[in-house]
């Protein structure tokens, strides 16, 4: 069976936890130890993110995350619009992340929301 990228980003949205940016700006405000973790690629992250955010490209994921971000850490995950993030959220809940979920409508929506961008 062939499956598209479309797939893959459906079924991973299927089997992870989702949250709205407005949910995560509730969760960074009323949570200091949460980790906002941005899987975009560099040249994204320059133009802008959130502020405090861990950045380990979605390429880079498996090598780099665990000196990055602790297996016990509560983790947002976001991308530009959510897809990068889920796929991510699979492959760290693999790696035996407990507390991970990703950020629907990526930082654009977080950014239409009146979302706090530095960069």
């Amino acid at each position: 069976m062939n499956r598209s990228g479309r797939d893959l980003i459906d079924e991973a949205k299927r089997r992870i936890r989702e949250v709205t940016p407005a949910e995560a700006m509730r969760l960074r405000a009323s949570d200091g130890a949460v980790v906002f973790l941005d899987v975009r690629d560099l040249n994204e992250v320059i133009l802008g993110k959130i502020p405090g955010a861990v950045h380990v490209s979605r390429g880079n994921l498996e090598t780099k995350i665990e000196a990055a971000v602790p297996r016990d850490a509560k983790v947002v995950i976001y991308c530009a619009t959510g897809n990068r993030s889920a796929l991510a959220a699979v492959t760290m809940e693999a790696m035996g992340y407990r507390d991970v979920c990703s950020m629907s409508g990526g930082i654009r929506d977080w950014a239409a929301l009146g979302g706090d961008i530095e960069g």
